[in-house]
């Protein structure tokens, strides 16, 4: 967990909106990272550089997003290059801190006022992040800024795995009818020619037997056969129309809207204004071998409003749709919308045609005056004009085939391929689906953003009192005097920095991540100031034994779990907590380490422990960010715009998932979290602070995550502890202490449990009203008065000092 407070990650991007990104996949990483004990020295590298990296792997790609966890603004009217200037030197300020404790940002505006560093190496350590293809800014579009790389995830890849094969085995069909394409272009031009040169009307009227609306609203036939919407006008409405059809092929489906005088602004439309938004057009055919739904290739209208176009009518997007301005009143006139089906579906006699036209987009967009009409016309004769096809292709048709030019024997063979219904077009249709089908996939992989450089450096400089527009002189990337420098044969680039970091010879790194193994461990570093070891720092409590822990991880290969086994195995972690009012006197803080740690967990671990004792925690690893139960309207308080509003806690296994995954909104950081002090994430944070504050006592009583866990530890005891209340008890204490209860502990507990027992009795509403917290359902063969009871038991064995105590 405090790597993600160095790397400031966030699900947001910060600022203004806060919309939101998805950096997930470096979490995933930096998990995966700690879970395989990946070296420090590569961790280090990997992160800093991995893109610099000899033919990078795409997990080295994706470490690089250390550095791209930084927030990024979409106020209107920022300046791009203050912003990427921001960006820039928010990481030499967190990769100083993180990796060589150093606070480097003091050396901005002036050189730094008490460790030795100055002005001109700041800007020249700011050269080696200077070079990415970014602005530092973010559209008002949620979604990550280049660069980035895609990180499908193994379903994915297996199901383009899966398109890809269906793609090549659609190409192969195509490759064996293409051989048939002359005999079937031979076959079809008589016919074509005929019924070009027919007279028979290209649409016939349908006469509904009925149209009945989904939102309750009426409707009227009119002398012209069309059909009037009255009465109720719904938020979103399908009406559904039921015809008969004679006998042949349905191949299209002609929509007409009208004006009437009776809808709003006499238009063509319900909503007020007079507009609509048809979604979608559906047509249930019974065919030979039953119904069947018609397939639209294509939609076109002689009117759409711009961004409403026909087209739309065949995605599968139920947020847009064909509209037609029905607010202007220049446009208020009857209005054509062709359907074209991909098959012509076979009608046996006395069928009934069933036609849906559906309104989701937008609130009371609906359709006013319709009236419908099919076509049974091979699907290249079916035009929105009503005309017999292509003028064209007609004028080449009756040229005889020996006489014709390449030009037209190719115009023919296109027009062919495209427009007639075939075994080709059907196999180009299913290649080109199948190829649709994998690069919309490809489109929804997620995306996690990158570090990558510029082909040529981008000029740096000096920043006159650190304003991103005055440039003092020009500087190139370089270290600061006073440490090492780089060793022979590296490049002067990030890579050179990440390998100079972790070379042996660094005096700060390795001390910098064993004082915070040891913090981690014992509550406070041998260095107390573990953000800091610089001039300013803390001198260390045992220098000799920090010395020692640095040159011991770096012989150790940089072996992370092999220095965290190193300290815990320690007789100095394994003393008892246990201390006397001397050892308070002489040492309150435990620096002479006469005693073993204690310290308050963080409010991730005590939600963790309290998910694990209750038996609710989820152990899956990794993916996208969870919403766990929070306070209403937190979200809506700090933004009022961006896409991370109305927060909706998840149902089901999100709720109880590691808190690692908990989502995190920079403005609106988790409630409870910030109680047990995190930090809202918006700049890199080593240390965080550690306080005990009534407000906590108060979120573990109460919030629904504490009462949740709590009634279901409950059942655990009540389940798994045996018939009497005593063994009950015993099990719960030990499953939140790890120890054995003592006598006069399990007393006290079981004279409040009787207490609680008997108002339950008294009062089984309440009873009721508590074990329905959360949406974990409760056990319905225990009685409420007593799952009410033990719940509260179980409330104050999470509640304990020792429970939330490292000790």
């Amino acid at each position: 967990m405090p790597w993600l407070d160095f790397a400031r990650y966030a699900d947001s991007n910060g600022y203004q909106s806060d919309s939101s990104r998805d950096m997930s996949p470096w979490r995933d990483w930096v998990i995966r990272a700690f879970n395989r004990n990946l070296p420090f020295d590569r961790f280090t590298v990997e992160q800093i550089a991995g893109d610099l990296l000899p033919d990078p792997s795409p997990d080295q790609l994706v470490a690089t997003g250390f550095n791209r966890n930084h927030r990024l603004t979409s106020e209107g009217g920022s300046i791009q290059e203050e912003w990427r200037v921001e960006t820039v030197i928010d990481r030499v300020e967190t990769t100083g801190l993180t990796w060589l404790g150093l606070t480097l940002g003091c050396a901005r505006c002036h050189d730094h006022k008490y460790d030795p560093i100055t002005q001109k190496e700041f800007y020249r350590f700011f050269a080696f992040f200077n070079n990415v293809p970014e602005s530092g800014m973010v559209g008002t579009e949620a979604k990550n800024t280049e660069p980035v790389v895609t990180v499908p995830t193994p379903a994915q890849e297996a199901e383009l795995a899966r398109l890809e094969a269906v793609a090549a085995d659609a190409s192969r069909r195509v490759t064996e009818v293409e051989r048939d394409l002359p005999g079937l272009i031979e076959a079809w031009e008589p016919e074509f020619r005929k019924q070009a040169e027919g007279t028979t009307p290209a649409w016939t009227l349908l006469e509904p037997s009925s149209v009945v609306s989904a939102g309750g609203a009426t409707f009227t036939r009119q002398d012209d056969a069309s059909w009037l919407a009255g009465g109720a006008n719904p938020s979103n409405d399908i009406y559904t129309i039921k015809a008969p059809i004679p006998p042949g092929t349905f191949s299209g489906l002609m929509l007409e809207t009208l004006p009437d005088p009776s809808l709003p602004n006499q238009s063509l439309g319900r909503y007020p204004n007079g507009n609509f938004v048809l979604t979608a057009v559906e047509v249930e055919a019974p065919g030979l071998e039953g119904s069947k739904k018609a397939r639209f290739g294509s939609a076109e209208a002689d009117y759409s409003q711009r961004n409403y176009e026909a087209k739309l009518l065949v995605d599968a997007n139920p947020n847009n749709g064909w509209a037609i301005d029905g607010n202007d009143p220049t446009k208020r006139l009857t209005r054509h919308l062709v359907l074209v089906a991909d098959e012509p579906i076979a009608v046996p006699e006395g069928a009934t045609l069933t036609i849906r036209l559906k309104h989701e987009a937008i609130d009371r967009h609906n359709i006013g005056r319709f009236r419908l009409s099919t076509t049974s016309r091979p699907r290249e004769m079916v035009k929105l004009d009503g005309s017999n096809g292509s003028p064209a292709i007609l004028a080449i048709l009756v040229v005889p085939g020996d006489k014709r030019t390449q030009s037209q024997r190719d115009e023919l063979v296109r027009y062919f391929r495209t427009e007639v219904d075939s075994p080709v077009r059907r196999a180009d249709r299913a290649l080109a689906s199948a190829k649709q089908a994998a690069q919309t996939l490809r489109e929804s992989f997620p995306t996690t953003m990158v570090m990558r450089e510029l082909p040529d450096p981008r000029p740096a400089y000096l920043l006159i009192r650190g304003q991103y527009d005055r440039r003092g002189e020009p500087v190139k990337a370089g270290l600061p005097a006073v440490l090492p420098p780089l060793p022979a044969g590296l490049p002067m680039n990030r890579l050179g920095l990440a390998r100079w970091i972790v070379d042996p010879a660094n005096p700060l790194t390795a001390r910098v991540w064993v004082n915070r193994a040891w913090e981690k461990s014992f509550g406070t570093g041998l260095v107390k100031t573990t953000e800091n070891l610089g001039t300013q720092s803390e001198f260390p409590s045992h220098p000799e034994l920090l010395d020692w822990l640095a040159t011991e991880f770096v012989r150790l290969g940089w072996d992370m779990k092999a220095m965290r086994k190193l300290i815990v195995t320690g007789a100095t972690y394994r003393q008892s907590s246990r201390s006397t009012p001397t050892l308070i006197e002489r040492d309150p803080e435990n620096r002479l380490m006469a005693r073993g740690p204690r310290f308050r967990l963080s409010g991730e671990a005590v939600r963790d422990q309290a998910l694990a004792i209750s038996g609710l925690l989820v152990e899956k690893v990794g993916g996208p960010s969870v919403r766990p139960y929070m306070l209403e309207g937190v979200w809506d308080e700090t933004t009022k715009y961006g896409n991370l509003r109305n927060y909706k806690p998840d149902r089901g296994e999100g709720l109880y998932r590691r808190t690692l995954y908990t989502i995190w909104k920079r403005t609106a950081a988790p409630p409870t979290l910030l109680l047990f002090d995190a930090p809202n994430r918006e700049t890199c944070t080593i240390k965080r602070s550690r306080t005990n504050t009534p407000l906590q006592a108060l979120a573990l009583l109460n919030e629904v995550t504490y009462v949740e866990a709590a009634r279901k530890l409950a059942e655990r005891m009540m389940l798994e502890g045996g018939p009497t209340p005593g063994g009950r008890i015993d099990l719960g204490f030990r499953l939140a202490t790890c120890r054995p209860i003592r006598d006069e502990e399990r007393k006290v507990l079981l004279d409040g449990l009787a207490f609680d027992l008997e108002r339950y009795r008294r009062d089984p509403d309440s009873a009721r009203k508590l074990i329905a917290s959360g949406q974990a359902k409760a056990n319905p063969r225990l009685s409420v008065e007593e799952l009410a009871a033990y719940a509260l038991t179980a409330n104050i064995l999470l509640n304990l000092d020792e429970v939330v105590t490292s000790e």
